[in-house]
């Protein structure tokens, strides 16, 4: 008896042992296979870039970094982002999006709202509260707490900003502590608020101050670019819309059907975004929307933010992500054109944030001022979080 018990103890011992093994090593090698740096040619720092870019005040609209069971603030050999390589690339301000819901079988063409849903094993595999597992609502606010609690635990090197006065209090922070990285929260599609106006507020009242309308497939606020209806913004969609700029949240089109878009600047009272996206002229993509529709969100004092990916830039290279911008300023003016990584978005990319050295480079060698690449590289980014966000 005493042979046999010992042998189902060992038994046991050895299933729990792979069950823990599991969830601890899991999900850092499912991000290691989603995130990558793919090699590429990269160009040789002059002493002008470095002296530039150590000037540089840097901002991103969208990274998905708080989607993964990553500590932000340890720097990893793996993905793409975290606070020791933003302080490395010098970035000052970051958005983080919040990814909720993404179909199997994702693709640029179409793709069902029925769909099974990645997310949710995700979240099971990586041990998220039991809540999250049928709520996109509780997913939005589970990641947000992540990023809550850094910017708790270690105010030296993050700040959380929600509003006007928080933004300017960072600012003269930064001054004598230049490692201070501004944070801000927003989703990845309002499908986040699952179906209920209220969640808006609940939302908001978390810290998030950007919320994206769509994501891979069509929502109950209207269609995708990636959805099957092609359809614009519904009823509820409008009233979303109207919730949001009362409470001064930023609305995003990235992903947004071309007609959801052409709907949200009828009724928008102000400037949109379009948090991470290429441009249509430079890389005809399924991905990124008309530059007719561009140039109009441009016109209405909007944000376009260019990423790093091979869905916005069709040759995923640091050279082609500078022509691309170079290629949005002459389309829409210098003052609307912006960064927006899409790191740790499932995407592979030419360089990490703390890189982004190479970046300023390519601007110079394909022509851009020194003024220029200042505005693209933060200034812009600035200036729009100094006008939208809430008092």
């Amino acid at each position: 008896m005493g042979t046999k018990k010992n042998i189902t103890i060992g038994i046991a011992l050895i299933v729990v042992m792979t069950v823990v093994g599991l969830f601890m090593f899991l999900p850092a090698q499912l991000e290691k296979q989603m995130n990558q740096k793919h090699v590429s040619t990269l160009p040789k720092i002059s002493e002008q870039a470095r002296e530039l870019h150590s000037q540089l005040f840097i901002g991103d609209w969208h990274s998905d970094t708080l989607l993964w069971k990553r500590d932000l603030i340890e720097k990893h050999d793996y993905g793409h982002m975290d606070i020791p390589r933003l302080q490395q690339g010098n970035v000052a301000l970051q958005m983080f999006t919040t990814v909720t819901k993404s179909p199997e079988g994702q693709n640029y063409d179409a793709n069902s709202s029925e769909a099974g849903d990645n997310i949710t094993k995700l979240a099971m595999v990586s041990l998220w509260p039991v809540k999250t597992w049928d709520s996109l609502t509780e997913r939005a606010l589970f990641q947000a707490s992540k990023a809550l609690k850094v910017a708790e635990e270690y105010p030296q090197q993050v700040s959380l900003i929600t509003s006007k006065s928080e933004l300017s209090q960072f600012l003269v922070e930064r001054k004598t502590n230049p490692l201070l990285v501004g944070m801000l929260l927003g989703t990845e599609g309002s499908h986040a608020l699952d179906g209920d106006l209220n969640n808006i507020q609940r939302l908001y009242d978390s810290g998030f101050r950007m919320m994206s309308l769509q994501h891979f497939f069509d929502n109950k606020l209207g269609g995708s670019l990636h959805g099957e209806s092609g359809a614009g913004l519904t009823e509820f969609g409008r009233h979303a819309i109207t919730k949001m700029l009362e409470l001064g949240v930023m609305i995003d089109v990235s992903h947004s059907s071309e007609q959801v878009v052409r709907d949200v600047l009828s009724i928008s009272s102000k400037p949109l975004l379009v948090s991470h996206t290429g441009l249509y002229g430079h890389c005809p993509s399924a991905r990124n929307i008309a530059d007719e529709l561009m140039q109009q969100i441009a016109q209405r004092g909007g944000l376009i933010a260019l990423g790093y990916w091979d869905g916005a830039m069709c040759e995923p290279n640091v050279t082609e992500i500078a022509k691309a911008i170079k290629y949005g300023i002459e389309l829409v003016g210098t003052e609307h054109i912006a960064l927006g990584s899409d790191y740790d978005g499932s995407t592979s990319v030419p360089f990490d944030t703390s890189e982004l050295i190479y970046l300023t480079q390519a601007l110079l060698d394909v022509g851009l001022s020194e003024a220029q690449i200042k505005q693209v590289m933060g200034g812009n980014m600035l200036r729009y979080l100094q006008q939208q966000l809430p008092d």
